[in-house]
């Protein structure tokens, strides 16, 4: 019999080579002690005495079941994945005779629609806004905020791959600035451009940071990061969502956010204006870092002005101008 616990630490060995990221093997150690734990309870026992050999299909069917009550489908289904992976190492290592997983049920993968900010000028009126110092805080540092909005707004970065930036990050000349965003979704590398409009800003954003930690925190290093609060310390995850919440709130244009999108809004919605400015769903995938193109031509799909312009040939439109368009009854 082979200990649950050692056979996960020799399938994440084994998964070395793939240099997943440190946010996907977090993702994926989260999912498998989750169901480990409602597994255990199924077979009366902790996680510490669980056996590989007894998670069985009515085990980890009635795992499943619990696991996914308070879920999301895409969180199920990605620690579907995970589990699924597991069992077809321990097969191969010959820890298991079969794998289960077969015999538990799989949510069918949503249909993922972007969700950027509703309105054509939301983002200009979010920027302008918050750029004016229409956010009210205990110590306002607007020219950090709109930097934030702006990066985010223009480069498509996810929130993680934000809070990563360093100061070198950002390199090149002025006029050719770029981004090197590291270890994204999937554990790739990839440059953004940076146009000199933000290039602007994020100067600004350096000038006002030298105004403010010029005794003790100036210059920072190369390694130190690029966003930092009222400290000088680096942004962490929850004060993001916070400001950007308050800027949303600031701006008047919490009405135009998604359930669910908040700080993912801005990264959808420089996508959807990509796609609408003419970008291919190649480009799209280079720039937002997608694994396939079939996650970027979504965004290409979404706003297609030849979809309209095809509605629009129709002939029957013609009928009705002739009846007089929208007067009709």
């Amino acid at each position: 019999m082979t200990n649950f616990a050692p056979a996960v630490e020799a399938f994440f060995v084994s998964r070395a080579p793939r240099k997943d990221s440190s946010h996907t093997v977090a993702a994926y150690r989260r999912d498998l002690a989750a169901v480990a734990d409602a597994a255990s309870r199924a077979c009366g026992t902790d996680v510490a005495g669980l056996d590989c050999d007894r998670l069985g299909a009515e085990v980890m069917r009635r795992a499943f079941a619990e696991f996914s009550a308070s879920r999301a489908k895409s969180s199920i289904a990605r620690a579907w994945s995970v589990w699924n992976a597991f069992f077809g190492f321990c097969v191969g290592e010959g820890l298991v005779e079969g794998n289960p997983m077969q015999a538990v049920a799989r949510p069918k993968a949503a249909v993922r629609v972007p969700k950027p900010l509703r309105g054509e000028d939301a983002a200009d009126r979010l920027l302008r806004q918050v750029a004016s110092g229409a956010r009210r805080a205990r110590d306002p540092w607007p020219r950090r905020d709109v930097a934030v909005l702006a990066m985010l707004l223009l480069t498509g970065l996810r929130s993680s791959e934000l809070l990563a930036l360093r100061v070198g990050d950002v390199a090149g000349p002025s006029r050719e600035r770029r981004v090197v965003v590291r270890g994204g979704k999937g554990g790739g590398d990839r440059v953004v451009p940076v146009e000199y409009p933000l290039e602007v800003l994020l100067d600004a954003y350096a000038d006002s940071r030298r105004e403010r930690f010029a005794a003790a925190k100036w210059p920072p290093s190369a390694d130190a990061a690029l966003f930092v609060d009222g400290r000088g310390d680096g942004l962490t995850r929850n004060q993001l969502q916070y400001l950007v919440r308050q800027c949303y709130r600031a701006a008047g244009v919490s009405d135009a956010v998604e359930a669910g999108a908040l700080v993912h809004a801005l990264r959808h919605t420089f996508a959807t204006r990509l796609g609408q400015s003419g970008a291919s769903a190649v480009e799209v995938m280079e720039l937002l870092g997608h694994r396939s193109l079939a996650a970027s031509q979504g965004y290409i799909k979404a706003t297609a002005r030849e979809l309209r312009q095809a509605v629009a040939s129709n002939p029957m439109y013609g009928s009705l101008r002739d009846l007089g368009g929208g007067s009709v009854e």
